[in-house]
């Protein structure tokens, strides 16, 4: 798969503008940045953000900056800081010497805040946080100028300073500039500077306990690191308008610009932060690495590789046009990667047992299986076939639906890389007691017709210990229910941060914030007792597999002594852990199986010509065996449904025949 660009993005072309002949970046090397708030761990959606940052730096020769945007020290902290630059270095990125914090800056952006002050072009704000979102309007209705707007330059000096040797409460005083409150843009009227926040920095401690908003300190920081090309999401398009602002209005270094792209939105994937840190404390999962969620650590966990999510940016591409993107793409991707690179093994993972009564109890047969069917320099390792061993329960029926291609009773299949077997009856145990052809052994190419499939399987670990590694396989699925994406993932604390602080504007009823909680899938996460094959025992953490006919698979990074543990990363294209299905969903297997049984002899005992007769709802005429030849509404049925009921009544005849 190529990770080049077909063609160039919107982005890109402006790029393409600023370095020519004329340009404002002309004889100059492009800076972009990555400036995430640490106040929680990355997830897919900033994954996005740093393969175009970085991906943008390095095709034109620039550099990517890593600035931590830490102004609010209420949610933010050094662990988060850590496994950013964890999650960064992990995609493949390096930003060199260019680490930066915001926190940093503070000096200086607290003299630009003076500076607007003395100008007359900021003031301090004595109304209530109330009475601010009250006159501030709406799209509809002008605002209206707070009476403290109109302050000398001394006073307003005299106010923040004090703010900031913290003489006033929380809420009591906002710096605000003195803009428009008549605009039509809602973030120019008169939008914050400056809050008050009596919390200790994780890197200033208690020097400060005034703390710049985001609208104010990004821009500023942008033009003091000389980025030449600021790239945001769409939700900042309207932020740009106040951006340009204050970057006209202070003496800053350098004139950066703003570029928005469209945010990436995946199906059935959660993509806030206030959200997955509400998982994270609510331990609906196990933490912020939990393979379940969508953060970059999560997935590391899970088995995604950087390459299969550098791969997915880049297909998804940048624009300015939002959209979803189906989760199946990322799934595509993965396997992609993993398919040419990881080793097959076999693992039985919800199992039934089966005898092989034809083996002599201490008849052990070693046979070699190839660790890569592709690659041949892979190697191999060493498997053991024993007449005690477990198969899927998916894959045995005592009565199979019409095409079932595995193992059913008086059935064949062959065992992967092993004999071809016969079921010949189930004990009352649920054991399923089979015979074996000797010769079988090699080859699966070409099978006879009466064998119907290949089927992987393990060495039945409560029979012995040998030949066989017992350990447990989580398997996943989405945090949501189907089609229950939460419709305000949007929502970032930079947005907030340009809003009134305390206001109800940024406000929601409690309920209805955790609403989309009644959304997650109660069966996200699922433990099965697995049965390896015993190469499994050399595996390392973090080390992936292809499960043979059942899917990708990680060793969990946190092993636990004598415990095997595997994570699903994702199931293979055309197959995956088949479960029990329909009425016999949610049933032991032991109590499935008597099922099976009980409907079988029940159905022994129904003549073929009278198996259709009470399907009247569906058919209106019968042949002289009873078989359907028009449907309810009188209409002939065509010949291949004629063929297919036909079939269903000559497998009748043969099991009522065999009883009678």
């Amino acid at each position: 798969m190529s990770t080049e660009p077909a063609g160039k993005n919107f982005i890109q072309t402006a790029i393409d503008q600023d370095l020519a002949p004329g340009g404002r970046c002309h004889g100059k090397s492009i800076v972009t940045r990555f400036p995430p708030e640490p106040n929680g761990y990355l997830h897919i959606g900033h994954a996005k953000s740093i393969c175009l940052n970085f991906g943008l730096a390095k095709q034109y020769g620039g550099t990517c900056h890593l600035r931590f945007d830490d102004t609010n020290p209420s949610a933010e902290s050094d662990e988060y800081v850590r496994s950013i630059q964890e999650d960064v270095k992990w995609l493949g990125f390096d930003w060199g010497d260019n680490l930066f914090f915001a926190s940093s800056y503070f000096d200086q952006l607290y003299e630009w805040a003076e500076y607007l002050i003395n100008k007359g072009e900021a003031y301090v704000d004595l109304q209530t946080p109330e009475q601010i979102r009250i006159n501030r309007g709406n799209i509809n209705t002008p605002g209206t100028n707070s009476p403290y707007r109109d302050q000398t330059p001394e006073e307003n000096l005299r106010l923040f300073r004090e703010m900031r040797d913290g003489k006033f409460k929380e809420g009591e005083a906002l710096l605000r500039a003195k803009i428009d409150m008549s605009s039509p843009n809602m973030n120019m009227r008169d939008p914050p500077m400056y809050r008050i926040l009596h919390k200790e920095h994780h890197r200033t401690g208690k020097k400060w306990c005034i703390y710049p908003l985001y609208d104010f300190a990004h821009g500023q920081e942008d033009a003091i690191e000389h980025i030449t090309h600021s790239i945001c999401t769409l939700e900042f398009e309207n932020h740009r308008e106040l951006y340009d602002w204050f970057i006209a209005h202070l003496p800053v270094p350098s004139e950066p610009h703003q570029y928005e792209f469209a945010r990436l939105q995946v199906t059935n994937t959660i993509m806030s932060k206030r959200k997955l840190l509400k998982l994270v404390n609510s331990h609906s999962v196990r933490g912020w690495d939990d393979p379940r969620m969508p953060t970059i650590s999560g997935m590391r966990r899970r088995g995604v590789t950087p390459k299969a999510l550098r791969t997915f940016c880049q297909k998804v591409g940048v624009s300015t046009s939002l959209s979803t993107i189906d989760s199946v793409l990322l799934d595509e991707c993965i396997r992609e990667d993993l398919e040419a690179n990881s080793n097959r093994r076999m693992c039985v993972v919800d199992p039934v047992k089966i005898y092989i009564q034809t083996m002599a109890d201490d008849e052990r047969i070693g046979v070699e299986a190839p660790n890569h069917p592709g690659m041949p320099e892979a190697g191999s390792r060493k498997l053991y076939l024993r007449n005690r061993l477990v198969i899927e329960s998916s894959d045995f029926r005592i009565d199979p639906p019409e095409g079932f291609k595995r193992l059913a009773l008086g059935g064949k299949v062959k065992l992967r890389y092993g004999y071809v077997i016969k079921a010949e009856r189930v004990t009352p145990e649920g054991v399923v007691i089979c015979s074996h052809d000797p010769e079988s052994l090699h080859g699966e190419g070409s099978l006879p017709k009466d064998v119907k499939g290949v089927i992987h399987w393990a060495v039945d670990a409560e029979e012995t210990n040998e030949d066989v590694v017992r350990g447990t396989v989580n398997w996943y699925e989405n945090l949501l229910l189907p089609e229950s994406t939460p419709t305000d993932e949007g929502a970032t604390s930079e947005e907030e941060a340009s809003m009134v602080p305390g206001t109800a504007e940024v406000e929601t009823n409690e309920a209805d914030k955790d609403a989309w909680l009644s959304t997650l899938n109660p069966n996200s996460l699922r433990e099965y007792k697995a049965y390896f094959e015993p190469a499994m025992a050399e595996a390392k953490p973090m080390e992936t597999f292809q499960f043979e006919r059942v899917g990708y698979f990680v060793v969990d990074k946190d092993p636990t002594p004598g415990d095997l543990a595997c994570n699903l990363t994702v199931t293979l294209k055309e197959s995956g852990l088949k479960k029990t299905e329909g009425k016999h969903a949610g049933r032991s297997r032991k109590e499935a199986q008597a099922a099976q049984l009980a409907e079988k002899e029940a159905k022994k005992k129904i003549r073929p010509q009278d198996m259709f007769k009470d399907q009247t709802d569906k058919y209106s005429q019968f042949d002289e065996n009873g078989i359907p030849t028009h449907d309810a509404a009188g209409e002939k049925l065509t010949k291949s449904a004629f063929k297919k009921l036909h079939k269903e009544w000559e497998k009748q005849r043969r099991l009522y025949e065999s009883s009678h």
